[in-house]
């Protein structure tokens, strides 16, 4: 049988070849990962506002214990000079924003909120000033890790807790230093006191006591307040240094 005779590009693969097709596509999604990386390194020189984000649950609502103590708290770190992140939805991410708002209604970049798309959900909340959109959770994982100058946890679900794990374990390995993990509320304490229990056993360890050092558990908005003016208070100094 004669050979086809070939033309245009001599590296062409067809989409029949379904093996070669799927090793190129392979190859160009992980160097586009390897662009993403490179370029999310470059930072600011400097910056005017040190960035917290608040991690909690979409399910609370307006009024509730909860809801007044996060919009207290992300109205204290306003004043002080903070920027607030949430996810942008309903709930204590909308209370983290709506007490960001009630300081500075006009900064709109002093309150942020970073969404993913989901059938379920609301849509933005209304007190956000600067919103980001993502279609998964692994971007807007990745976005809060390289915004945040400091995590602060509050009462959350298990989307709560897989942005506590990501941050936990991001400082583990040292590819995040320097940035506060608060969790407040007794709930997170009881985690972090399973984990020591359940992973620290002697002669089957499964972390470093060290790790357990990470999170800083408090039991009051007052105590986080002072944790992140401390640890904000290094960061300015390190500004004017630059």
């Amino acid at each position: 049988m004669k050979k086809k005779t070939s033309f245009g590009q001599s590296d062409v693969v067809r989409l029949s070849d379904e093996d070669a097709t799927t090793a190129l596509v392979e190859r160009a999604v992980t160097g586009l990962w390897e662009v993403v990386n490179e370029l999310t390194r470059l930072r600011r020189t400097t910056r005017q506002n040190y960035r917290v984000t608040i991690f909690g649950s979409a399910r609370l609502k307006p009024k509730t214990p909860a809801y007044n103590s996060v919009k207290q708290l992300a109205a204290e770190l306003t004043m002080m000079g903070c920027d607030i992140i949430s996810g942008g939805g309903p709930g204590l991410m909308q209370a983290a924003n709506e007490g960001a708002h009630s300081v500075q209604p006009k900064a709109l970049k002093r309150s942020v909120g970073i969404r993913v798309e989901l059938p379920f959900e609301q849509e933005v909340n209304p007190f956000v000033g600067q919103a980001y959109e993502h279609r998964t959770f692994f971007s807007r994982l990745h976005h809060f890790m390289i915004l945040s100058d400091a995590f602060v946890v509050v009462p959350g679900g298990i989307g709560t807790l897989l942005e506590l794990s990501l941050a936990w374990q991001l400082l583990q390995v040292r590819k995040l230093y320097n940035t506060p993990l608060i969790l407040v509320g007794k709930m997170w304490a009881e985690l972090v006191a399973w984990g020591r229990q359940s992973m620290l056993q002697k002669g089957n360890e499964l972390a470093s006591e060290i790790d357990f050092t990470i999170p800083l558990c408090v039991n009051t908005i007052d105590d986080c307040v002072a944790v992140i003016r401390e640890n904000r208070d290094g960061w300015l100094a390190a500004q004017t240094l630059k």
